[in-house]
């Protein structure tokens, strides 16, 4: 019978392991995983930057203070654009950690991705087919993200 008090213990890359070779090749991967966390730290810092430039730059060209739509689109991408990778640094934390199943994350960032494509979308250089298979795409992604949600939300205690 399965207790379900104790937390959920998933390992992909466990500290611990009977062979010297593959502990070793896991400790490296999880430093790897480390330095990945860092490099897209500095990779969110960047894009909170160059968001900051872009603003500052549309916003001191004439006419002065005004944002055109495609200015506003432009600003949303690079918005979601910092977002997004805030998912991912999350999801590079999330391998190294023992008590968490990041599906639902992986899922909900793949679910903002697309949608901030759909965002920027300049509808008259897209053809149709471009539009339905990116509309198939959100809609599986949006139905996975719900099955997840339910499953997780009605697990029998």
């Amino acid at each position: 019978m399965k207790n379900n008090n104790r937390p959920l213990i998933h390992e992909e890359i466990p500290e611990e392991h009977e062979d010297p070779l593959i502990q070793f090749l896991h400790k490296t991967i999880r430093y790897a995983v480390k330095m990945l966390a860092v490099l897209m730290t500095l990779v969110i810092i960047w894009g909170i930057g160059d968001v900051i430039y872009m603003l500052y730059h549309r916003l001191i060209q004439a006419p002065m203070y005004l944002l055109s739509i495609s200015d506003i689109f432009e600003t949303f991408g690079a918005f979601l654009a910092v977002l997004i990778a805030i998912e991912i640094f999350i999801n590079i934390t999330l391998y190294i950690r023992n008590d968490v199943l990041p599906v639902k994350l992986v899922v909900a960032t793949a679910l903002m991705a697309i949608c901030r494509k759909v965002i920027i979308f300049d509808y008259k250089q897209l053809t149709e087919m471009y539009v339905l298979a990116t509309a198939a795409v959100v809609l599986a992604l949006g139905v996975t993200y719900w099955l997840i949600s339910e499953k997780i939300v009605k697990t029998p205690k």
